[in-house]
């Protein structure tokens, strides 16, 4: 006998819609109906073209647009909304145009993302929509962000941000939610419980009686209610959002729902007992608000037939504009540009006073003059603000700049990375320390596939700089000591600056902070304190992608960057009798393929040089690159030096052998006797 799990969502499944309209206007109660029309007859269509090969994949909504647009309607204009797949609603209601979405769903260039994604995976900030990305709970952080922007403008704004049952599973859902909560921010967190992630009931993803009770545990306020009642998904959202403008704090809505089709048309629903199909189908959000409506005599059925036709013409004019638009014509060099957001960060040349400066001070120094010239730049990290920092950087600051600007964060690097977006298309600029690189793993999905993806998909811009204390040489082991710059170098949308003096930390700090693109900012952690510099003392930037010459030579170059330029530095005087290039990169991403070309047909002999593990670090690029545009100036094989292909060992001496300069003096003497 097959056994039936018990459902989750059962509360109202049993139980009639009763409708408690109050003081809500006519026209505001005709407005919840007509969007859910217009929704609900879009979703129709779509299933119809879907059947005809017309578009490729559907989400459904069907049976809880209540939710989208009973909330969305709750909200003002000038209110933030981070929809998900069936939130058709939510786009309906803020005036989407239908032509361009309905390009959307095809593929096409004058769709929202230029037919490089799909679905619902996009925002447009005229409407404050920002969309999705598969990762589902990745986006409830960047609600976050978006909240603290509204706060720290004063803008009484709020922040929706929607959710499935399925991703209060995840660890964003739980970040999100304690950093809201911690910060005082104006968020309202709304859970579509539709019964399954798409085949996992939700008796098997949690086990307390209601998702909104968690809220206890992170100091807010919890709610369970109807989501297929379109008036108190209303009057709830407006409740809370218009308390919220006035004290800031988050909330955690419960809509329990139905998902009345397969998580997408092609899974289909035979995991789903017809039981369910049967009872909740007697709860359609559309049909029983329509009866209500009918019955209080609000909506006619003359003004229902005009609805219909004038709904139906709507979507079919739309539709044929959008199917008679000419698919789009493949352009690699557009594709290419729109990787990154466009950036003119002036080249600022340094005048004036020089003083010699730590490394570690000339990052301080190049974050504290960011500060002074932008008020909309915001730091944020563990123990950044009255500890200043493990490593000090940022000792002093809150004093001079206050806590709203200086923020110590929650130990949650996901969070605090996808907060930061959320800042960052509010116009802020973000910089965010990671303790240590190592912790980055943390928020590999945040910047992979956040950060890096955003513009290239909806063209989004993202100023946020990443503070990477990076390297080994010190003892501190495996998990303190890791070089993971070529964790991101694959990365298409990052930028990746690695600096090895006092001078370029300061420069390239400034051009990061004024970057319009995601930048990971590699510090050496053994140079803070060891390596001493001529510093500028005024403002200035260093172009970001722009190699420079340490010294020149003709026998041979070391390309290098980061601690590998001060062991090259070393060991080239160790061979009197040769003329040695050193080349540093400075920037990781993008490479300056130039220079590296120049010094091969300067030099003949390449030693590429880096501290990161052998196998597939940014070295195996740079050899080929050589090899395939370079190879006929080449006189001997190209050298690659690394470090061994282990983690970091935490002792001394096993360490001293891990490393890549314990390799670098005989590697260099055999390409120089080749």
């Amino acid at each position: 006998m097959k056994t039936i799990q018990k459902q989750n969502i059962d509360t109202y499944r049993y139980l009639p819609i009763v409708y408690q309209r109050e003081d809500i206007p006519n026209e505001v109660l005709l407005l919840l109906y007509e969007r859910m029309l217009l929704s609900r007859r879009i979703e129709e269509r779509m299933l119809k073209l879907l059947r005809q090969g017309k578009v490729s994949k559907w989400f459904a909504g069907i049976g809880q647009e209540a939710i989208a647009v009973g909330a969305t309607t709750a909200l003002k204009k000038d209110d933030f909304i981070l929809p998900m797949h069936r939130n058709l609603g939510v786009f309906i209601s803020r005036g989407i145009d239908l032509y361009r979405l309905f390009c959307q769903w095809q593929g096409k260039k004058e769709g929202f993302t230029k037919g490089r994604d799909r679905s619902f995976h996009f925002g447009y900030l005229p409407l404050r929509i920002v969309g999705m990305i598969s990762h589902l709970a990745a986006m409830l952080g960047v609600a976050d962000g978006l909240a603290l922007a509204q706060k720290l403008k004063k803008s009484k704004n709020v922040v929706l941000a929607f959710m499935g049952d399925g991703a209060t599973s995840e660890g964003d859902f739980h970040e999100a939610l304690n950093i809201a909560a911690v910060w005082g921010l104006p968020v309202i967190f709304l859970i579509e419980n539709n019964g399954y992630a798409l085949s996992t009931p939700t008796s098997q993803q949690y086990r307390v009686k209601h998702l909104a009770d968690r809220a206890k545990a992170y100091g807010m306020e919890g709610v369970f209610i109807d989501g297929n009642n379109v008036l108190e998904v209303y009057k709830t959202v407006l409740h809370f959002a218009e308390k919220m403008r006035d004290d800031p704090q988050p909330v955690l809505i419960e809509a329990e729902t139905f998902r009345m089709r397969g998580h997408e048309e092609a899974s289909g629903t035979r995991y789903v007992p017809k039981e369910l199909f049967e009872d909740w189908g007697k709860r359609d959000p559309l049909l029983n608000y329509e009866q209500f409506l009918l019955q209080e005599g609000i909506l006619t059925p003359e003004h229902k037939a005009t609805l219909e036709t004038t709904i139906q013409e709507t979507i079919l004019d739309a539709w044929k504009k959008a199917e008679q638009t000419p698919d789009l014509v493949p352009n690699e060099e557009e594709e290419l540009k729109d990787v990154y957001a466009p950036s003119s960060v002036p080249t600022i040349i340094p005048k004036g006073k020089r003083k010699t400066l730590r490394f570690v001070d000339a990052i301080s120094e190049g974050l504290w003059q960011g500060m002074e010239k932008y008020p909309n730049m915001i730091l944020m990290g563990q123990d950044i603000a009255e500890y200043g920092g493990v490593f000090k950087v940022t000792q002093g600051f809150l004093e001079q700049f206050g806590s709203e600007r200086v923020r110590n964060t929650v130990l949650c690097e996901s969070g605090i990375v996808a907060a930061a977006m959320g800042l960052a298309l509010e116009g802020f600029i973000p910089v965010v320390e990671m303790q240590f690189a190592d912790f980055v793993s943390m928020a590999f999905n945040q910047i992979v596939n956040n950060l890096a993806k955003t513009h290239y998909r909806w063209g989004a811009a993202l100023n946020v700089t990443i503070r990477m204390p990076t390297g080994a040489g010190v003892g501190a082991g495996p998990f303190h000591s890791q070089s993971n710059e070529a964790w991101f170098f694959h990365v298409p949308g990052l930028k990746i600056v690695y600096p090895a003096t006092p001078y370029d930390a300061k420069g390239l700090m400034l051009s990061a902070i004024e970057e319009n693109n995601p930048v990971l900012y590699f510090e050496h952690k053994l140079l803070y304190r060891t390596i001493r510099g001529e510093v500028p003392e005024d403002y200035y930037t260093i172009p970001i992608g722009e190699a420079q010459w340490i010294q020149q030579g003709e026998d041979a170059v070391i390309i290098t960057y980061g601690m590998g330029v001060h062991w090259a530095k070393e060991v080239v005087q160790q061979f009197p009798d040769y003329s040695i290039a050193i080349l540093d990169l400075r920037t990781l991403l993008p490479l300056d393929k130039e220079k590296i070309l120049e010094s091969v047909r300067q030099c003949g002999k390449v030693l590429i040089l880096h501290e990161d593990t052998l196998t597939g670090g940014i070295g195996a690029e740079i050899a080929a690159i050589i090899a395939q545009e370079a190879f006929e100036y080449l006189d001997a094989p190209i050298v690659r030096v690394a470090s061994l292909d282990t983690p970091v060992p935490f002792n001394l001496r096993l360490e001293k052998q891990f490393l890549a300069k314990h390799r670098l003096k005989d590697a260099l003497e055999q390409l120089l006797t080749y």
